[in-house]
């Protein structure tokens, strides 16, 4: 086993989560709960799908993931994060907000999925908890869609749609992510080429300001 050999609790987290695609793994099960290893490949372009078995196994022995059989129809392994795999979600929000200045020039080729943009619309603030619920649709051009519910001033998300979303942003992956991390203004998001639909006022009610 690859360790740094240091008592030190910095030392012993990376000797856990610091090899490469760990904590993307743990990013993907933050995001999609349980999934099966071919939702897991498509969240990690790139990766090798042994490496992905090598990286899953590596987590179970630490006890920060699960398997377990899905009954039919399903009828396949899930994994899903135990409590101590899910502790590492402030871990991930941090790493998520120091990375915010990384994110404001377009990606070029790099890949992306919507449903990175999780963990900074879960840091977002309902500044309005006493208004009625509003469900927010985002969708990145050529991804799937992200909806982020907000309801009593809590703020949740998942991937998937939602029939009559409140509001809705569509647009680049850069557009999206520079407005939900409060790098950009709502208008001059717009302005660049995010569409939004439906209410203005919803999105405002959460977006950082």
């Amino acid at each position: 086993m690859r360790t740094y050999g240091q008592y030190c609790g910095i030392a012993k987290t990376l000797d856990v989560v610091g090899d490469r695609w760990t904590l993307l793994i743990v990013r993907e099960l933050l995001a999609l709960g349980p999934c099966r290893h071919t939702d897991l490949r498509n969240g990690l372009p790139g990766i090798a799908s042994n490496l992905l078995v090598d990286r899953l196994r590596d987590l179970e022995e630490a006890g920060l993931v699960r398997r377990e059989a899905a009954p039919p129809p399903v009828a396949t392994t899930l994994f899903s994060l135990t409590g101590r795999g899910r502790e590492l979600e402030p871990v991930l929000r941090e790493l998520s907000r120091w990375g915010i200045p990384l994110l404001r020039e377009p990606g070029g080729s790099d890949t992306f999925r919507t449903h990175w943009l999780d963990m900074p619309a879960r840091a977002l603030t309902d500044h309005h908890p006493d208004q009625p619920a509003i469900a927010l649709q985002l969708h990145a051009d050529g991804n799937e869609d992200l909806v982020i519910e907000v309801k009593d001033g809590s703020v949740h998300t998942h991937a998937g749609r939602v029939d009559h979303p409140t509001a809705s942003l569509t647009g680049p992956p850069h557009l999206l992510a520079a407005t939900l991390l409060g790098d950009l203004d709502l208008n001059a998001a717009v302005q660049q080429g995010l569409r939004l639909g439906g209410e203005r006022e919803a999105v405002l009610r959460i977006l950082p300001r």
